[in-house]
């Protein structure tokens, strides 16, 4: 008998000790996403989520350890109850329970959830045990088509940003192109000096352009002067001799016999 005391007194120790570097753990967690969450990174989460797992483990071992008591076997009887306020009690509570009275006993060595908890699921029981084999069937099918889904699309997007991170994205202009048309437009690079031919000025022999316009100007003069009377003739031959004599230059009087001659009276 005193060995069995021993052995649940040291499993005790053993459960108080690897729960209270737990509660520590959670403690810190808690202080930091409260104090620290502007400065908290993925990475320190991780690590502590990692360390309650760790010591979530360690405590389940200590639980099913061959040497551990069964506690469930165990059963816990209050000797004594006040409504005073114990300092024990306080100390060992860290201030949480002030007073072991008839009101906290119930909620403090309750082995049954809450009686609201227990009515809600047996509400729950009761709503699945009226649904047939077969339609739970189908909802569980319908979910798991469902599921599946979800699981293939979110997959499929994953797969697509992994390609298209992978694989550069394909260019819809050439750089080439480009930096020859900004240079052309911005200095004038590459552009030709070539003129159209009938931008020529006159004044400029061996070129087409003085030749086109001496020509345009000698049928003008033709049709103007068709109705003149034989007087005008002469002069009309000596403008078209000073262009067969000089044909890269204009003769100044053109204009001026032009306008003459379409305000001769015999034209009305």
């Amino acid at each position: 008998m005193q060995r069995e005391e021993k052995q649940l007194e040291a499993s005790l120790d053993a459960l108080l000790s690897q729960v209270a570097d737990l509660k520590n753990s959670l403690g810190s967690f808690i202080y930091k996403l409260e104090n620290e969450y502007d400065r908290l990174t993925w990475p320190s989460v991780l690590d502590s989520f990692a360390l309650l797992s760790g010591q979530l483990n360690t405590l389940n071992k200590v639980l099913k350890h061959e040497k551990t008591p069964l506690f469930r076997n165990q059963v816990i009887i209050p000797l004594v109850l006040s409504p005073d306020r114990d300092e024990d009690l306080m100390r060992q509570t860290e201030g949480r329970v002030p007073v072991f009275s008839h009101e906290v006993v119930p909620d403090h060595l309750r082995t049954k959830p809450d009686p609201e908890v227990e009515e809600q699921e047996k509400q729950l029981t009761t709503d699945a045990a009226r649904i047939g084999a077969d339609a739970a069937q189908k909802q569980i099918q319908s979910l798991n088509k469902m599921c599946s889904n979800l699981l293939e699309k979110i997959s499929k997007e994953e797969r697509e940003s992994e390609s298209g991170g992978l694989r550069p994205n394909k260019q819809t202009f050439n750089p080439t192109d480009t930096n020859a048309l900004v240079a052309a437009v911005a200095f004038g690079k590459g552009l030709s000096n070539w003129r159209p031919s009938g931008s020529s000025g006159p004044g400029q022999p061996g070129q087409p352009g003085a030749g086109t316009i001496l020509a345009g100007t000698s049928g003008l003069q033709q049709v103007q002067m068709a109705g003149a009377p034989s007087q005008q003739q002469p002069m009309l031959s000596g403008v078209q001799m000073a262009q067969a004599g000089q044909p890269g230059k204009m003769p100044s009087g053109i204009k001026t016999n032009i306008k003459s001659a379409s305000m001769h009276p015999y034209q009305r």
